[in-house]
């Protein structure tokens, strides 16, 4: 059974130089292979969205949730809207932090998360505009549309990233 073919990173280079100590880039590349978590996921770009992203559904369903609603069924629907997000987006903030994709190639991971945050942001945002529109000026449901409406801008950001990776990488790979 093949697994494909591997890179061995020596210390050498093709002109018989020798190579620093082992302690240097050729070990710490093999041993982030290694490693169980991508601890370089954690200060980029994308993984610090989806924890904003997630922050702010988690603020905005507490806000929601510990308010006097006057429109039970808005709020349920904002509450089920921002619950589901919240936890696909932490499935996929746990897909890349533990490098599942990489044992998962089945699955087109790029295509599945651009299609969340499509469907899920689409929600979202009529989700917040149906709050908001039934608000009535109660602090704690103008505040959990508000955090809506930026859950929807951070996802918004994270679809224009995800159709990047997903879509103009693959078109000018051919």
């Amino acid at each position: 059974m093949s697994h494909g073919a591997r890179v061995i990173r020596t210390g050498v280079s093709s002109g018989g130089a020798t190579a620093p100590p082992a302690t240097t880039a050729a070990s710490s590349s093999a041993g982030s292979d290694a490693e169980l978590v991508d601890g370089a996921y954690f200060r980029s770009c994308a993984g610090m969205l989806k924890v904003a992203q997630m922050i702010s559904l988690l603020v905005g369903f507490i806000s929601v949730h510990n308010s006097a609603w006057t429109n039970y069924s808005a709020y349920s629907y904002f509450q089920i809207v921002s619950m589901c997000d919240l936890v696909m987006i932490l499935f996929f903030y746990v897909i890349h932090i533990f490098r599942i994709y990489r044992k998962l190639t089945c699955v087109s991971w790029p295509l599945a998360e651009f299609l969340h945050y499509l469907i899920g942001t689409i929600l979202l945002l009529i989700a917040s505009i149906v709050a908001a529109s039934k608000s009535y000026n109660m602090s704690g449901l103008v505040a959990g549309a508000t955090f809506g409406f930026l859950a929807t801008i951070l996802c918004i950001l994270s679809i224009w990233s995800s159709y990047k990776v997903s879509c103009i990488t693959q078109s000018t790979s051919k």
